[in-house]
């Protein structure tokens, strides 16, 4: 949970302040587990409100014997509004819900509010990865963080957001589109 005065200090997640990642709605915790287990110099922040995909990070952690991750339960807006500036080195948001009914399109995890907390809890030079298999979501994500000035679209080309970079695990999400058929986009954005 997010502390009651609504800030994190974040030495204190990590006692030999460590750079940050953190996921926002990691589902059943794959890709955060296999990220936090690459890269055990890192500390990795996962947020999710299902106690579910808690339970199944929480068991991957224990096999891989990981000591580098810590997990909120709760709303990620609550823990975006607690993070101080410039505190993480890349967010991951991989296939959130695309609420594709308009009426439900305000739930959405990235909107314009939020693309102006990703730019301001990232460090220069920092990184946020996004995926989407819902195109209507993927063109919503463009249009909330193009206009961010602090950020900047890595794609050079089509491929740039049709392949998955070797360096990002794939997730149960993704494999599930993919065998239904649906494309994936793929996008990043560095922070200036």
């Amino acid at each position: 949970m997010v502390p009651e005065a609504g800030h994190i200090e974040p030495a204190s997640l990590f006692a030999d302040r460590r750079p940050l990642w953190l996921e926002i709605g990691f589902g059943g915790g794959e890709h955060l587990a296999a990220q936090a287990a690459a890269h055990p110099d890192r500390g990795l922040i996962g947020c999710e409100p299902f106690i579910s995909g808690v339970a199944k990070l929480l068991a991957q952690a224990e096999l891989l014997a990981l000591t580098n991750l810590r997990i909120v339960v709760d709303d990620a807006r609550l823990l975006l509004a607690a993070l101080p500036d410039g505190c993480l080195e890349r967010i991951f948001v991989l296939f959130p819900d695309p609420w594709p009914k308009a009426r439900h399109q305000k739930r959405r995890i990235v909107n314009a509010a939020t693309a102006a907390q990703f730019a301001r809890l990232l460090l220069p030079g920092g990184e946020l990865r996004l995926a989407t298999d819902d195109m209507g979501y993927a063109r919503a994500m463009l249009l909330a963080l193009l206009p961010v000035r602090e950020l900047a679209w890595q794609a050079m080309g089509p491929s740039d957001w049709r392949a998955r970079p070797a360096d990002w695990p794939a997730t149960r999400y993704e494999d599930k589109a993919r065998e239904a058929g649906r494309r994936c986009v793929f996008l990043r954005f560095r922070r200036l």
